[in-house]
């Protein structure tokens, strides 16, 4: 049997999160980040042979320090309200993953993002009780992430755990917008039964945040439409505009300060095929970047969260593509500025 990295979390049901953190729901102890289990094994001289990996956490950072970070990444494996294929719970740690195996000199931003000091946190424990329990703990852990002054990264997980963060950031911040890339309105108030299903999370957020903006939109529920439809800006217009028309059409609807949300399947499923509700006609990476590149430029990022990857087992393109598109969206808004 091959022996597996004795720092890296293994791909994992709930049965083995709630093992490992039941009854841990708070990542905190006097104001700061517990230490992570992970990093309390001791190896011996012929294991850390074998177990030459970066270490486990995003970018796979050195000796990292909460107190130097300015980003504190809060990694969440929760998928109970998705609504065709699950598996999105699998997702921060593919992200994780795919993460340490990433040059970190970037040719574009002549540097390496990580120097911004990123500090990734345990895992946090869903609550498998109830959608809008495990919101309010969300909020709760952002909110103790932007009491010590860190940026929130998010790694979902399903798209709900936005709910959470945006919950928290509004609640400092009044002057904000939320902006939304997704395939999907997620406008609807309540679904299957639930207000706080993952295809009502826009909802949700305009509650906390009445100022959102969605783009890449190509699927939506006529209600959505109608009603919020002049804060979409869909995929089949976009086609007829310039990324710097997009960019502009953007920044011109949304505040300074912003949270943004991506859901991955508002990328193309030929390009992002690990979606479990993947729509034709998305974005393709190129597009994303560059979008975000024009639009980060001119914007404060207040927080982000990146959703709804839904690993395929043996498939590693599409978590490698998302841990890439964190470390581009990190420094478009911060290290590009240095």
């Amino acid at each position: 049997m091959a022996l597996q990295d004795a720092t890296a979390a293994p791909p994992h049901s709930y049965a083995i999160i709630m093992h490992i953190n039941i009854c841990s729901h708070n990542l905190w102890l006097d104001g700061l980040p517990r230490t992570s289990r992970a990093a309390q094994f001791v190896l011996s001289d012929s294991m850390k042979i074998l177990n030459a990996m970066p270490p486990y956490n995003l970018f796979g950072v050195e000796n990292p320090d909460f107190k130097d970070a300015m980003i504190a990444v809060l990694p969440i494996p929760y998928d109970s309200t998705v609504t065709y294929k699950s598996g999105s719970r699998d997702g921060p740690h593919a992200i994780i993953d795919a993460s340490r195996n990433m040059e970190m000199y970037s040719e574009e931003f002549d540097g390496d993002v990580t120097q911004l000091g990123i500090y990734t946190l345990e895992e946090m424990a869903p609550n498998l009780n109830s959608p809008e329990e495990n919101i309010n703990m969300i909020q709760k852990e952002v909110s103790n992430i932007l009491d010590n002054g860190k940026i929130p990264v998010i790694l979902g997980g399903e798209h709900t755990v936005m709910v959470g963060a945006v919950r928290a950031v509004a609640a400092r911040e009044k002057d904000m917008s939320v902006l939304h890339f997704d395939a999907h309105s997620d406008y609807r108030d309540s679904y299957s039964g639930s207000k706080f299903n993952h295809a009502c999370v826009m909802a949700r957020a305009r509650e906390a945040c009445p100022s959102c903006f969605s783009v890449g939109i190509r699927s939506t529920d006529e209600v959505a439409a109608r009603k919020y439809g002049k804060d979409m800006l869909y995929r089949k217009d976009m086609h007829k505009m310039s990324l710097d028309d997009v960019v502009d059409t953007i920044v011109n609807r949304t505040k300074d300060n912003l949270y943004i949300t991506i859901d991955m399947d508002v990328m193309d499923p030929s390009e992002m095929p690990s979606l479990g509700t993947p729509e034709p006609d998305g974005l393709s990476f190129y597009e994303l970047t560059y979008i975000l590149r024009g639009v980060l430029s001119k914007k404060k990022l207040l927080g982000i969260d990146f959703n709804e990857l839904c690993p395929i087992p043996g498939m590693i393109a599409p978590n490698y593509l998302v841990a890439k598109l964190v470390y581009m969206a990190l420094g478009y808004a911060f290290f590009a500025k240095k």
